[in-house]
C-alpha cells in the first residue's frame, strides 16, 4: 500500500521582473528541483504559478494617475458614488485614490457590519444588540460612532472610517462616506456610480440600473485597455489588483491562458509527461477566527490547462467503509473499497445525487487546488511562487 498521498511542496524561484520568460523560468524550476532531489514526475502532476510573478513578468502595472485619467473619460458627473468596496489598505486603498484623483467629490457607500469578504467594521452581534435592521438602516459617520463605538480592524489595529475618508478629503473635502446595506442610497446624491465589490458585483449593477443610475460601471471597467502606456486587465480591470508602491498598482495578470499551455509543453518537451498547470491567486476559503473569506481576487485561477476543469469525481470512502463492507475482515474490506473506488473511477460514474458522495466537496478543481497552493504558498516571504503538487488525483488502492 502507498504510504503517501497529495503532497505539496513550494519550489523556490528568483526574483521576477518585467520582462522574464514566466514560462521558461518555470518550466526551469520544476524540472531542476525533480531532478535535483531525484522525484519521479507523473502524468496529471500539477504546477501552481503565483498571479504575482506572471502580472510581474508582463510589466502589468499602472500607476494612481492612470486611474484618474480613466474614471474622468468614463464618468463626467462631478460627484461619483462608490458602492460596497472591501477594507484593505494593499487592495481597494490605492484604487480609491486613484479614484479620487480625479478631484469629484465621492460618496462611499460602505456596507456594515463588514464587507464583502468578511473584514468587519463592527461585531455582527453589535447589530442584534442595538436592535438594527441592517436591511434598511442608513447611518452617517457620525451616526455609526454613536451606535457602536470604535471601528478598529481587529487585526490591523486601522480604522477604515478614517482612513478611506482622509484619502478622499486630500482631493475633494466635500467627499462623504455612507454606511449602508442598500446600494441605491447613494442615488440620492448621482447618478453615476461604481460599483466596487468583487463577487456581487453583477446584482448590484443591475440594482443601480434598476433603480435609476444613468452610468453604472464596476471596478472591473476601470483600466480595461491601457491608458496613456498603463498595465490593464481586459477582463476584470482593476479587479485584482493591489499595492506595488505609493503610487502605482500591480494589476491582475493580463490573457496568461498562453503560459499555461506553454509550459505544459516545455515541461513535456523535456520529459515526455504531461503535467497540468495553473495560474492561482487568493484561496478560497475563509478564517474561523477573523471571517475572513480569502478571496479578495475576481477567481482563484484566470488560467489553467484542461485537465483541471470540472469538478471532483469522488466517493466517501468512510460511508463505504460502515456501510457496505462493515463486517468484513480487515484485508477483505481493504480490497473490496480499494476495487469498489477503482470501479467508480473506470466508469466515471457520477453519484453527485447520492448517500455515498455526501460531504464530498463537489467545488471546482481550480479553487480547491488553487486553495492548496495558496496556503502552501503563503503572501509574505516564503520567496516560494511555484506550488508543485503530486498525488492529487491518486485514489485509495492496494
Amino acid at each position: 500500500m502507498k504510504t503517501f498521498g497529495v503532497i505539496s511542496r513550494g519550489l523556490i524561484g528568483p526574483i521576477i521582473n518585467k520582462g522574464d520568460d514566466i514560462a521558461l523560468i518555470a518550466a526551469d524550476t520544476l524540472c531542476n528541483a525533480v531532478k535535483e532531489h531525484n522525484i519521479t514526475l507523473n502524468e496529471r502532476d500539477i504546477l501552481g504559478i503565483t498571479e504575482s510573478v506572471v502580472a510581474r513578468s508582463q510589466g502589468n502595472y499602472a500607476n494612481l494617475e492612470h486611474i484618474a485619467v480613466d474614471v474622468n473619460s468614463k464618468m463626467t458627473d462631478t460627484t461619483i458614488g462608490l458602492v460596497f468596496p472591501i477594507l484593505s489598505r494593499n487592495r481597494f486603498a490605492p484604487c480609491l485614490e486613484g479614484i479620487a484623483k480625479t478631484g469629484k467629490k465621492i460618496i462611499l457607500v460602505l456596507s456594515y457590519p463588514s464587507d464583502e469578504v468578511g473584514n468587519h467594521l463592527i461585531a455582527e452581534s453589535a447589530i442584534y444588540e442595538n436592535s438594527i435592521d441592517k436591511t434598511q438602516k442608513t447611518f452617517t459617520v457620525e451616526e455609526f460612532h454613536k451606535t457602536f463605538g470604535t471601528t478598529l480592524h481587529q487585526f490591523t489595529g486601522v480604522d477604515y472610517l478614517a482612513y478611506y475618508a482622509s484619502i478622499m478629503h486630500t482631493y475633494n473635502p466635500e467627499s462623504q462616506i455612507i454606511l449602508s446595506n442598500n446600494p441605491t442610497v447613494v442615488l440620492d446624491y448621482t447618478k453615476s456610480v461604481i460599483a466596487c465589490d468583487i463577487h456581487t458585483r453583477l446584482q448590484t449593477k443591475h440594482i443601480l440600473q434598476k433603480h435609476g443610475a444613468h452610468i453604472v460601471l464596476g471596478l472591473d471597467d476601470i483600466l480595461t485597455k491601457s491608458v496613456q502606456g498603463s498595465g490593464f486587465n481586459s477582463k476584470y480591470g482593476l479587479l485584482g489588483s493591489n499595492k506595488a508602491s505609493d503610487d502605482s498598482l500591480k494589476l491582475f495578470p493580463e490573457n496568461p491562458q498562453h503560459i499555461v499551455e506553454r509550459v505544459q509543453e516545455l515541461v513535456y518537451q523535456r520529459t515526455k509527461v504531461k503535467i497540468e498547470v495553473l495560474v492561482y491567486g487568493d484561496g478560497a476559503f475563509k478564517d474561523p477566527q477573523g471571517k475572513i473569506w480569502e478571496l479578495a481576487d475576481p477567481v482563484v485561477s484566470p488560467a489553467y490547462t484542461s485537465g483541471l476543469k470540472g469538478t471532483p469525481n469522488e466517493v466517501k470512502l468512510k460511508y463505504i467503509a460502515d456501510n457496505l463492507f462493515a463486517d468484513l475482515p480487515k484485508e477483505e474490506q481493504t480490497k473490496k473499497i480499494a476495487a469498489y473506488i477503482e470501479n467508480h473511477q473506470k466508469t466515471n460514474a457520477s453519484n453527485i445525487d447520492t448517500i455515498i458522495t455526501e460531504g464530498t466537496t463537489p467545488r471546482q478543481l481550480t479553487d480547491l487546488i488553487g486553495s492548496l497552493c495558496d496556503l502552501t504558498s503563503g503572501s509574505g516571504d516564503k520567496g516560494t511562487p511555484f506550488i508543485f503538487i503530486q498525488g492529487y488525483f491518486d485514489k485509495f488502492k492496494i
